[in-house]
């Protein structure tokens, strides 16, 4: 296993705060939430919780992947929000650059997945015992040897967007547990650029938005 090298911690970057819930910016290369191992436990949610000792992980993101990740700052919240993404009310919106120019301008995948317990953490396509999963793309722009493109997962498996991508042979750039790594890009080229959702207790319904980096 590379040795987890996360980036420095320069502060915060909050998106949204009050009483219920939080919404914060998630760097590329940090994890969600603590790994294995003392060398591991550095994540967004310890770093939330420096700030917010009662703030919890409601979802997650690849450790790669950067953008928005929202947390709840009190049990009823953390129910509620759980029961939105589990009930697919929570409206995700990635950008990704990948290999290759697409040719389609916009379509929908429609793969079930399952973990490749062999080449654990990996997860792959299995048409047979994998679980229903969904991704809409539509394409941004066009490069001669990449092509810069908007998702939209309807489902939220492991490593959906990746593998997704993978499979209609348009890899997402700089994912070295997919692909190869060696396309020249320093980090996985892969940010979530907005979440939308009720609030859980106003019902008030919120969009946030974060610039793709890249």
């Amino acid at each position: 296993m590379k040795p987890y090298s996360p980036p420095a911690d320069t502060g915060l970057d909050l998106l949204y705060r009050d009483e219920a819930l939080l919404v914060v910016n998630k760097p590329a290369g940090l994890l969600s939430v603590p790994g294995r191992g003392a060398s591991r436990q550095d994540c967004m949610a310890t770093r939330v919780q420096v700030a917010c000792p009662d703030a919890v992980t409601v979802h997650r993101l690849d450790m790669e992947t950067s953008g928005i990740m929202v947390m709840a700052l009190d049990r009823a919240t953390h129910r509620k929000l759980s029961l939105l993404f589990q009930e697919r009310r929570v409206q995700k919106r990635y950008i990704a650059v990948v290999a290759g120019c697409m040719q389609a301008a916009e379509g929908e995948i429609n793969l079930p997945l399952s973990a490749d317990w062999p080449n654990r953490p990996r997860q792959k396509v299995d048409r047979e015992n994998g679980k229903p999963s969904t991704t809409s793309f539509r394409v941004i722009k066009r490069n001669r040897h990449s092509t810069r493109v908007e998702l939209r997962p309807r489902t939220g498996r492991t490593h959906q967007l990746r593998v997704h991508l993978r499979a209609l042979g348009h890899g997402i750039l700089g994912d070295r547990l997919y692909a190869d790594g060696e396309d020249g890009s320093e980090r996985l080229m892969l940010h979530a650029e907005a979440l939308a959702f009720p609030h859980p207790q106003t019902r008030e319904f919120m969009n946030f938005e974060c610039t793709t980096p890249f």
